[in-house]
């Protein structure tokens, strides 16, 4: 562990082969974990926990107490899984009292200036990218993308496999395996090239297209288009995925895509 020119508090566990720049703050109640390094500059507050082989950059700042009003200065935590990337400048603040956490999973990238307000749950694998705004509550499944300078509203779904265009205003629930586009944000197909890379099968793929033309392309209002899904599909991981996710939003799932006539 290098220190110098850091300050560490001497309450904060630090794994011995974790690296340490020059003029990083690290506060108390703080766990870093092995292989990881933390960038000139950054600032980890009180609860934050960071995983093994994590890359912090200068200038960010994680476990900041929330941008919350309501927050009490409860002692919650932010926890970042093993082997992901924050880049410059992003801010995860610390849970409220509503979950005790902010989650940033394990294998993702979090692109310069993203910000994660208080209690997100994002998955494994996930990237977000430059200047992402993530308001209070809300959950991003694995594998998810979201493009650059998009801004998800408080308390929205975004499930996994999802691509969501740069530039977005996410204000409904985005169901899992689509990608999400245009003004306001809509189901502009589902994200097959991402699936492929995944792994899925070209079967699989198109049973996913299938249950989705029903969900989208049938003039079917969303508790017909789930009724329908269910007699006219088999059952399947992926289709109980869609169906649960579908049926248990709060928001609003987006809507499909409709031309506007001239």
């Amino acid at each position: 562990m290098n220190q110098a020119l850091a300050y560490v508090h001497p309450e904060a566990k630090i794994a011995d082969n974790v690296v340490i720049e020059p003029f990083v703050t690290i506060h108390k109640n703080v766990e870093i974990g092995e292989g990881s390094w933390i960038g000139s500059n950054a600032t980890i507050m009180e609860g934050t926990r960071i995983g093994r082989d994590c890359r912090i950059f200068p200038g960010a700042v994680i476990g900041a107490i929330p941008q919350d009003l309501k927050f009490g200065g409860e002692e919650t935590t932010v926890e970042i899984g093993d082997s992901t990337t924050i880049r410059e400048f992003v801010t995860v603040n610390r849970g409220t009292s509503a979950s005790m956490k902010t989650v940033v999973g394990s294998h993702c990238l979090l692109m310069a200036y993203v910000h994660v307000a208080h209690d997100c749950v994002v998955g494994n694998h996930c990237i977000l990218a430059n200047a992402v705004n993530l308001g209070g509550h809300i959950t991003i499944g694995d594998y998810a993308i979201v493009g650059g300078l998009s801004a998800v509203h408080q308390f929205v779904h975004i499930g996994a496999h999802v691509m969501i265009s740069g530039g977005s205003l996410v204000r409904k629930d985005v169901p899992p395996y689509t990608k999400a586009a245009r003004d306001p944000l809509s189901f502009a197909g589902i994200n097959s090239v991402g699936l492929s890379r995944r792994g899925f099968t070209n079967e699989k793929i198109n049973e996913i297209h299938d249950i989705y033309r029903t969900i989208y392309s049938k003039n079917l209002n969303i508790s017909q288009a789930v009724a329908h899904v269910r007699t006219a599909h088999p059952a399947s991981p992926e289709r109980d995925e869609i169906l649960d996710f579908i049926t248990s939003s709060s928001r609003g799932v987006m809507k499909g895509y409709f031309q506007k006539k001239s």
